[in-house]
């Protein structure tokens, strides 16, 4: 089931997300599945549970679209629970990110190319594992998101205000987007 992605200026995005057990979420392969169902419809690589507006440490991603670049990336499709990044190493280097959350605004951003994680997956197996390259760069996208942290936060003060209207516009519903969505700021009746 393709659920509403929350967008920009909603607090759940700024909220640190909370830790999951087993036993609140025995069907947490469903809410898996949702996540990939809408975050493919959406055209995305990563989804965290607070853009569909759950609070947890959860997150999503398949970077198998970059397998060209990074053949180790072919079938690349994880989940993550309570996620805890261990280790970050490594020179920073940029890319052009974008997000679900902010449709229409990409921006450089500057990662560390290695992470160790210690994570669960949606069978509750517990894994520690390295990951590199563009899957590191993934992985610390979504993972910011259930740290209450966002890609333009990583901008510099000019180029934060310089996007500051169009932010706003899609916290308001401003935005072309063809996939669903939930703006917090939007005019009742829209």
């Amino acid at each position: 089931m393709k659920m509403p992605i929350i967008a920009y200026g909603d607090p759940v995005l700024r909220k640190k997300a909370t830790a999951i057990e087993p036993a609140e979420y025995p069907h947490i392969q469903g809410l898996v599945n949702d996540m990939f169902e809408t975050m493919y419809g959406a055209r995305g690589v990563g989804l965290a549970a607070p853009q569909v507006g759950l609070s947890m440490r959860l997150f999503i991603v398949d970077a198998t679209p970059f397998g060209d670049d990074e053949p180790e990336l072919n079938d690349f499709k994880k989940a993550f629970i309570n996620a805890q990044i261990l280790e970050e190493t490594g020179e920073e280097w940029g890319f052009n990110e974008g997000c679900l959350s902010i449709p229409d605004i990409r921006e450089d951003v500057y990662r560390k190319p290695v992470i160790r994680i210690s994570y669960y997956d949606e069978n509750w197996k517990h894994h520690e594992e390295t990951f590199k390259g563009m899957a590191a760069r993934i992985i610390q996208h979504e993972y910011d998101h259930i740290e209450g942290k966002l890609f333009t936060d990583k901008l510099s003060p000019l180029r934060k205000r310089l996007i500051e209207k169009k932010l706003n516009d899609i916290s308001r519903g401003m935005v072309d987007v063809d996939y669903k969505m939930k703006f917090p700021a939007a005019k009742k009746g829209r």
